[in-house]
């Protein structure tokens, strides 16, 4: 069965500025939705609202056609990897995987370079390890959606690599919504791609829209 993530109706203010005002996607299992945007367009604010954090003007944010106004206290639907580090620093690694309910030694075939550390609280990891480790366990977490904002930020490019094929693999049963500033790497395993520019939602119809929609030049 497909399940679908959409939101439209979304109005955001800040004072007098109007940041979101015309916000329409869809996300779907089995798929890798994108959305790109320039610094200050409203990603982050975007998918605060969906998971319910942040309280726009007006918005609409349906599972499976039902709506959730608070989607944060229901991780079976939907998990949210903000930009900044979200686990406890006092948590050890051990800890973390129990909690999402997931198993290390496979986390440990993907990165060998983490066996023998499970025990190591969070907190005395590098950066890099530390964003990995979040990354891994929302993406891989049981839930039917995840919101990734900028995963592969502190990742080295064979961290990346392997992220990419986990979110493939994952992606048969389950949906994201992801953005980062590695556009590239987002639109090569997205199935569909966004653009935000402006307040508004563009789906965009091949790699050239980009462009076409002043994100990059390509």
């Amino acid at each position: 069965m497909i399940h679908t993530l959409e939101a439209d109706g979304i109005m955001l203010e800040f004072g007098t500025r109007r940041i979101l005002s015309n916000i329409y996607f869809k996300c779907e299992t089995g798929k890798i939705t994108g959305i790109l945007g320039r610094n200050g367009q409203g990603k982050s604010c975007l998918m605060n609202i969906v998971y319910g954090t942040l309280n726009p003007l007006s918005k609409s944010i349906r599972f499976d056609n039902k709506s959730i106004f608070q989607a944060f206290k229901r991780p079976d639907l939907l998990t949210y990897l903000p930009q900044f580090n979200f686990i406890p620093s006092s948590l050890t690694i051990e800890r973390i995987f129990s909690d999402f309910s997931l198993d290390y030694k496979l986390f440990e075939n993907y990165f060998p370079e983490f066996k023998t550390k499970n025990n190591e609280l969070i907190k005395n990891l590098s950066g890099g390890q530390r964003r990995l480790i979040e990354v891994y366990v929302i993406v891989t977490s049981n839930s039917k959606f995840s919101m990734l904002d900028e995963p592969f930020s502190h990742l080295t490019p064979l961290q990346i690599e392997k992220m990419i094929e986990i979110l493939k693999i994952v992606k048969q049963n389950k949906g994201f919504f992801i953005t980062d500033h590695l556009y590239l790497q987002v639109a090569n395993i997205c199935d569909n791609l966004y653009v935000l520019t402006d307040g508004k939602t563009y789906l965009t119809k091949e790699i050239s829209d980009i462009e076409k929609l002043n994100y990059a030049r390509l």
